[in-house]
């Protein structure tokens, strides 16, 4: 598929004292299709080339005409300041829709990532919660980066850093001795968490003591702590793979915190050695000196170590293990301080790696209601909206087949595709009404564009053509749909490149609404000739291929029928 843009550089810097660089940073796509495809403007040459910048757009329109119209193009012409290009229509509708049906599920994919490796430490939930509405943003969002970069042909390795250690494992021993039935294996995740509330709720002030002496025990590996925190992260495990199932989340490890257990001392020896710590009452830290950053605490002054601690050592071992081209954390927004502690002190102990790593931030969700006042139960969410879901099926398609299924889907998808519509950055408000508005900017409403395809191409019910006629795709609608699935190589690309998945959301957006903008100007089966209908039909499955792909990177589901 020719790339237009790359194209033009140096039709446009051999007539310029500019280098091809710094034409790709002048070149323009205007806001009305009516004035070309790209635009190169002309202000910034006048005082250097001394002469007003319309003559110098006409001059340069004169040349690239003179010299022959670059590959593609069927037009160039000088608008005032500005030399506007336009693309011949047929040919890209050729090349586009060619590079899509041939392609097909690898339309969009790169191998830009070849030869690289990109870890992704996401979701890391804490054992023994339930999986809260909080942990939707890292999972869905990580899994989204995790899925870009393997299209784009990075080895992707998904990292859950499962909280499975540290203090609160010594109250939830001493509460299940307490008030616990059973064996830890058999304890449901929301016993669990009841024993966890209660133990924070209706605790007298001396078990914290005893909390501290079971969580100690567990340090020092004693059998008996062990086993009963070991039951306790099983039962959570199983529980956690079968909301990953649910959300289509997978991971290559599941090294939590307390897989670092044996490397501790060796990461805090090699921050020692690099002269990067110092002593303060008895605790080791990193004194950064910077009110911005201030103080890391490495090792407090009983011996203990904390979650900076195993970090460190995550980090390092993931160094070895992987050598990493980039690490990203997809955390939230107020771990900013913690991991840029991390990657200072990375940085001191000499790791020349240390910039390879970066934070993933995001925002909160707001708006949300909880059953029981506190934590929101992201399965309650998810079978809400799926229940919604059923109830708006069960009105616009009573006999839809598979009712439950495809329910399931669009809610699922709904509450994902919400998530990732959005700047990762930003905080946002929860909204059924909004999410789950099959005309609105929403995952519904592309996977229903989706879906309307599909009905066209069952009504067509024959095989794609192979041969059509490019040239008949001409109207306004038509060109809108060519060029916006021309650029979905390049948004794969951007979205890897900046962490966020909200582009390729907004993407699909953008092709459902040119979708729905030609479904409703323009006939397809019955448009009176044979060649301009089999024409647009590969038009309709080059839209719903494209749905299905840009779908599958953020983990959607597209029904065929809904």
């Amino acid at each position: 598929m020719i790339n237009y843009r790359q194209v033009l550089l140096p039709a446009i810097a051999m007539h310029l004292p500019l280098d091809e660089a710094q034409v790709a940073e002048l070149i323009e796509i205007p806001p009305n299709p009516d004035m070309g495809d790209f635009a190169f403007p002309c202000f910034r040459l006048s005082k250097e080339m001394g002469k007003p910048s319309p003559a110098i757009a006409k001059d340069l329109a004169a040349a690239i005409t003179a010299e022959g119209l670059p590959t593609g193009f069927g037009a160039v012409e000088a608008v005032g300041p500005f030399v506007n290009f336009r693309v011949d229509a047929a040919r890209r509708a050729a090349d586009v829709l060619g590079a899509v049906l041939g392609k097909a599920a690898d339309y969009g994919t790169g191998n830009e990532g070849a030869g690289k490796t990109v870890v992704i430490d996401y979701s890391s939930p804490n054992i023994a919660k339930p999986f809260g509405i909080g942990h939707l943003r890292s999972t869905v969002i990580g899994g989204a980066l995790y899925r870009i970069h393997k299209a784009l042909g990075w080895k992707a390795v998904g990292i859950n850093h499962l909280g499975d250690w540290g203090t609160q494992f010594g109250k939830l021993i001493t509460a299940f001795l307490l008030w616990g039935e059973g064996k830890p294996e058999e304890q449901s995740i929301d016993d669990l968490y009841k024993l966890y509330v209660r133990f924070h709720t209706d605790t007298p002030p001396e078990l914290e003591e005893e909390a501290r002496r079971w969580h100690k025990r567990m340090e020092d590996g004693d059998e008996e702590a062990l086993t009963l925190w070991r039951g306790f992260r099983d039962a959570s495990l199983e529980e956690f793979r079968r909301i990953y199932a649910i959300l289509g989340i997978e991971f290559d490890s599941w090294a939590g915190e307390s897989f670092y257990l044996d490397k501790l001392d060796g990461a805090i020896e090699r921050a020692i050695a690099a002269g990067v710590t110092k002593e303060d009452a008895g605790a080791l830290i990193v004194d950064f000196e910077d009110d911005a950053l201030g103080v890391w605490l490495l090792r407090k002054s009983d011996g203990a170590t904390l979650y900076s601690t195993r970090d460190l050592a995550a980090a390092l071992y993931r160094w070895d293990e992987y050598h990493f081209d980039k690490l990203l954390y997809v955390v939230g927004a107020p771990q900013a301080r913690h991991l840029a502690q991390l990657f200072e002190t990375l940085r001191r102990m000499g790791m020349a790696w240390w910039d390879r790593c970066e934070h993933v931030g995001f925002g909160h969700i707001h708006g949300m209601s909880s059953r029981q006042g506190t934590l929101v139960f992201l399965e309650d969410v998810l079978n809400r909206a799926t229940e919604l879901v059923s109830q708006v099926m069960a009105e616009r398609n009573p006999d839809l087949d598979d009712r439950d299924e495809v329910s399931r889907q669009v809610g699922v998808g709904a509450i994902v595709f919400a998530d990732l519509s959005r700047r990762r950055i930003r905080d946002y408000n929860f909204s059924w009404d909004e999410i789950l508005n099959f005309d609105g900017e929403t995952g519904p409403y592309v996977q229903y564009t989706h879906a309307r395809l599909c009905s066209i191409l069952r009504k067509w019910g024959q095989p794609v053509p192979g041969a059509y006629d490019p040239a008949l795709l001409g109207t306004p609608e038509e060109a809108a749909c060519v060029r916006t699935l021309e650029r979905f190589p390049e948004v794969i690309r951007q979205a890897a490149d900046e962490a966020e998945p909200h582009l390729v959301a907004n993407y699909l957006i953008e092709v459902s609404t040119v979708a729905n903008s030609f479904y409703q100007r323009h006939r397809v089966m019955d448009a009176g000739d044979d060649a301009l209908v089999a024409s647009r039909i590969v038009l309709v499955d080059a839209l719903r291929q494209v749905l299905v792909n840009g779908l599958s990177l953020l983990g959607v589901a597209a029904p065929e029928r809904m």
